[in-house]
C-alpha cells in the first residue's frame, strides 16, 4: 500500500430478516415527517410497501409518499420530488427499493435544501451540499448497485440525454442506516438478478483494474469476485437459494461501499460508458454494462498483460501454462462464459444503434485512473466493437 487513504463509511447496516424492529429502533431517532421513496409498484405488489408502511404508522409519523421513481431516476422526476419534500417539511427520507431509488434519495436529501439548480451544482459541476442535507436511510429490495453504503447518485438529464453520476464525499448524503434483507431480493426477475449481479461484479473490475502495486484492496477484491462468480452460479440454478442471495447481496455492498478503494484510483470507463449508452437509449444500468465489458477489457488489455493474468489465474482459475498474453485473454474468455451462463447481454445488439454512436461518445465522461486514458476515436472504436 503506498498510497494515502481515509476511511470513513458511516452507515450502521442491518443483515437479516428482523426489518420491521430494526427499522422501529432507528426512525425513533428522527423527526415526524418520513417521505417514503419507492418504485414503479413491484413493493406494493409483493407487499413489503405494506411491511414499511406498518411501521411508520405504528411509531406515529406523518408521511408523505414519492413513487414511481423510474430505473434511470430522471431529473423530472427529482424537481417533483423536492417540490413535495419542501412542502411537507422533510425530516427523513425513506428509500425503499434498489440502487435507482436509493441513488434518487440522496439526490433528495442534497436537494430539498438548496436553492439554485441542482442539476448544475451537482451533476454538472461536482459539487458538494452547502447547505442542510435531509438525513435517509434504505431498505433494499434489489442488490448490485451498493448505493445503500455509499454517497454515489446517477441522475438522467431526459432533455439532454445525458446520464451523470456524482459520488458525494460529504457523509451527511450517506444513509444513516441500511436494511438488508436477502428474501426481499428473492421477489427479482431473473433479468433484475443477473443485472445486479454484474453491476456489483463490474464494480469490483473498475477498482481492481488500476495501479500496479502490491496492495490489499485487490486480494480483497478478487475474494469478492470469486464469492460472487459462485454464489450466482447456484442462484441462477435456484434463484430461491437463501445462502446464494444472501451472498450476493452482501459482496454487493462490499464492492461499492469505498473498502476496496482504499490506495486505489479506480478506472470507471464502463461506467462512463455504460451511462452514456443508458442516457441515450434509457438502457438498463447492469444490461449497458454487461454489453460494453468484453469489448474494453478486450481493448485495454495490452496495457497491462500482467494484471489480466492475475485476474485469470487469481479469479477464474486459469492454468498458468501458457505465455502471459494467453493466459490473460483466457481469463476474459472465463468472464464471457459465465455472462452467458448467467443470460447476460455481451454486446450492444438490440440496445443501441450504430447511428447512436457519435452521441454516446460525445456525452461520455474521459476519466484516466485506468491503464490507459481513452480519447474519443477509441470510445468509438469500443462502441463498433461491441455491436
Amino acid at each position: 500500500m503506498i498510497n494515502n487513504f481515509i476511511f470513513h463509511n458511516p452507515t450502521k447496516i442491518y443483515f437479516g430478516d428482523e426489518v420491521k424492529a430494526n427499522l422501529s429502533l432507528e426512525l425513533a431517532n428522527y423527526g415526524k415527517n418520513v417521505v417514503l421513496v419507492y418504485g414503479c409498484g413491484s413493493v406494493v405488489k409483493n407487499g413489503i410497501f405494506d411491511e414499511v408502511n406498518e411501521v411508520l404508522k405504528k411509531l406515529d409519523k406523518n408521511i408523505a409518499y414519492i413513487d414511481n421513481v423510474m430505473p434511470n431516476p430522471t431529473l423530472k422526476k427529482l424537481e417533483e420530488g423536492v417540490k413535495i419534500a419542501r412542502a411537507f417539511k422533510a425530516d427523513f427520507i425513506l428509500a425503499l427499493g434498489g440502487g435507482s431509488v436509493c441513488d434518487y434519495s440522496k439526490a433528495l436529501a442534497a436537494s430539498i435544501n438548496y436553492d439554485g439548480d441542482f442539476w448544475q451544482e451537482y451533476f454538472i459541476n461536482q459539487s458538494e451540499p452547502k447547505c442542510d442535507v435531509v438525513p435517509l436511510g434504505c431498505v433494499l429490495t434489489m442488490c448490485g448497485t451498493g448505493s445503500e453504503m455509499n454517497g454515489g447518485s446517477v441522475i438522467t438529464n431526459e432533455q439532454t440525454h445525458q446520464k451523470i453520476g456524482k459520488v458525494f464525499q460529504d457523509r451527511r448524503v450517506f444513509p444513516k442506516f441500511s436494511i438488508i434483507n436477502p428474501k426481499y431480493t428473492l421477489t427479482l426477475s431473473k433479468y433484475q438478478m443477473v443485472n445486479g449481479i454484474y453491476d456489483a461484479f463490474n464494480h469490483i473490475c473498475e477498482q481492481y483494474f488500476s495501479d500496479d502495486f502490491d496492495n490489499v484492496s485487490d486480494y480483497v477484491a478478487e475474494g469478492l469476485m470469486r464469492s460472487i462468480i459462485v454464489a450466482s452460479k447456484k442462484a441462477i440454478k435456484n434463484p430461491n437459494d437463501y445462502e446464494a442471495r444472501s451472498n450476493i447481496a452482501w459482496a454487493s455492498t462490499l464492492a461499492l461501499n469505498t473498502l476496496i478503494h482504499c490506495a486505489k484510483s479506480g478506472d470507471w470507463m464502463v461506467h462512463m460508458i455504460g451511462q452514456a449508452i443508458g442516457g441515450v437509449t434509457n438502457a438498463t444500468h447492469g444490461e449497458s454494462l454487461s454489453a460494453i465489458s468484453l469489448a474494453y477489457y478486450e481493448y485495454i488489455l495490452p496495457y497491462n498483460v500482467s494484471k489480466f493474468k492475475r485476474f485469470a489465474i487469481n479469479v477464474w482459475g486459469v492454468s498458468d501454462d501458457e505465455d502471459d498474453l494467453k493466459v490473460a485473454l483466457n481469463g476474459l474468455k472465463a468472464m464471457r462464459e459465465w455472462m452467458c451462463e448467467l443470460g447476460l447481454s455481451i454486446n450492444l445488439k438490440g440496445i443501441l444503434d450504430e447511428s447512436l454512436i457519435d452521441e454516446v461518445v460525445k456525452n461520455t465522461f474521459i476519466l484516466n485512473g485506468g491503464y490507459k486514458e481513452l480519447d474519443a476515436n477509441e470510445i468509438a472504436f469500443v462502441l463498433k466493437n461491441s455491436l
